[in-house]
């Protein structure tokens, strides 16, 4: 490997982060990427409850919602994966819309050739993506909110609804939330390949169905966009310990901006789905202010982020992609190779950003890192997380409003029929 393990540590210690949420109690830390606290203590409080009121108040129906299109399963599966598709669509409006009015900030997105034309921005401002339909899509996994940003990008795709991430097995178990994103066909591991592989057997089957109800998409195979992090879990102190002592396992060299990423899962899924998916997507990101050294999860916590006004200055996204047909899913050794090659370009590229605060793009042919030429670029666009028209929230609660809507007529014909009355015989007499 190029890349060996910095020895740098972050710079002298100026303050005390008050941030909560991290891996870590509070701890002296770095003075934070984005300054001092916005919003006061009081402001962090009403904040709190608009955040909590709109994401529960969504969440709650969106799973009342999904409760009540459960049935479909059993007399039309094409339509019972349509309602599903919507209701994972309502989701993604739902952190689209916590992103754009909570922790507003830049983004910026470019690519090499290989996606040259698919990557552009709207007249008014907004961007736009233009990804195939099944695809998979790995990525570097920084921060929690990773799959924030790259569920967002299939928004701007319209395939939002057609999104399958592999998960940690603990989430299955956050209320409202884990039941939900199992309606939604996500994939939950437990880290044991012998429980995981049937299971994710099991469930890569059901992505390869062929359905020709609403949303089936305009191929043959159902849209899918399968995000896989190959990393396992985020950058943290604790995980770069696990990532060194499986260099030192593995006799090579650990990665300073990355974890070491593990083929297996990622192989399997590419075995399973062979034939039915043409390209693999790979995404690297970078959360500007994140010193050299330092971890993400340790500045950029949920109170920073949504409550004192603190988000990243900028989150930076670099696509490229890879024909499956170019990729040896078929030999575990050159499999392995060609990952561990993957996350070395990934490497050479966050060196870049480290050293020049942005990807390359389309006009540039500057080195990477010793000696390492940029690849050229797609395009550099600066945008951010928003919804392509403010509506689209309400659309959340459609189904329920329905819903309520012939509970209501359902409710006035039953009266009418035995009381003669739209109003109910008990509250007649009441009033």
């Amino acid at each position: 490997m190029t890349s060996n393990s910095s020895d740098q540590k972050p710079d002298a210690v100026q303050e005390l982060s008050p941030d909560v949420g991290a891996a870590f109690p509070a701890k002296p830390a770095e003075p934070h990427p984005t300054g001092r606290v916005k919003y006061n203590g009081y402001v962090q409080f009403v904040r709190m409850l608009l955040f909590l009121t709109w994401f529960n108040a969504c969440c709650v129906n969106i799973h009342i919602t999904q409760m009540f299109g459960a049935p479909l399963y059993f007399f039309n599966k094409d339509w019972y994966h349509a309602y599903m598709a919507i209701t994972k669509q309502s989701f993604a409006l739902l952190i689209t819309t916590i992103t754009q009015w909570f922790s507003p900030t830049v983004i910026r997105v470019s690519g090499d050739k290989s996606v040259r034309g698919q990557i552009r921005q709207s007249k008014d401002g907004r961007l736009e993506t233009d990804f195939p339909e099944r695809l998979i899509m790995i990525a570097n996994h920084q921060l929690y909110t990773d799959f924030i940003y790259l569920w967002w990008i299939a928004y701007t795709n319209k395939m939002h609804g057609h999104m399958y991430i592999i998960l940690k097995e603990s989430l299955k178990w956050v209320p409202f939330i884990g039941p939900g994103m199992m309606f939604y066909g996500f994939v939950f591991m437990a880290r044991n390949w012998t429980k995981d592989k049937p299971r994710l057997k099991h469930r890569l089957k059901q992505l390869k169905g062929r359905h020709s109800g609403p949303l089936s998409g305009s191929q043959d195979l159902d849209p899918m966009w399968l995000m896989i992090f190959p990393e396992g879990t985020n950058l943290s102190a604790n995980t770069r310990k696990g990532s060194a002592k499986w260099a030192a396992k593995q006799g090579i060299n650990d990665l300073q901006h990355q974890l070491l990423p593990r083929s297996t899962g990622f192989q399997f899924c590419l075995l399973e789905l062979k034939g039915t998916v043409d390209w693999v997507y790979d995404c690297t990101t970078a959360y500007e202010g994140i010193p050299r050294g330092g971890y993400g999860q340790d500045y950029f916590t949920l109170r920073s982020t949504y409550l004192e006004g603190r988000p990243p200055k900028s989150v930076n996204l670099y696509w490229r992609r890879f024909p499956v047909s170019s990729i040896p899913i078929d030999d575990v050794k050159a499999f392995e190779q060609w990952v561990n090659k993957v996350w070395l370009e990934k490497e050479d590229l966050l060196e870049y950003y480290a050293q020049n605060g942005r990807f390359p793009d389309a006009d540039e042919g500057q080195d990477l890192s010793e000696g390492v030429d940029a690849p050229k670029g797609a395009g550099f666009i600066e945008t951010e997380v928003r919804l392509a028209h403010w509506y689209e929230s309400g659309s959340i609660f459609i189904f329920l409003t329905v819903y309520a809507l012939i509970a209501n007529i359902v409710a006035k014909v039953w009266n009418l029929a035995i009381y003669g009355s739209m109003v109910d015989a008990a509250v007649s007499a009441a009033t």
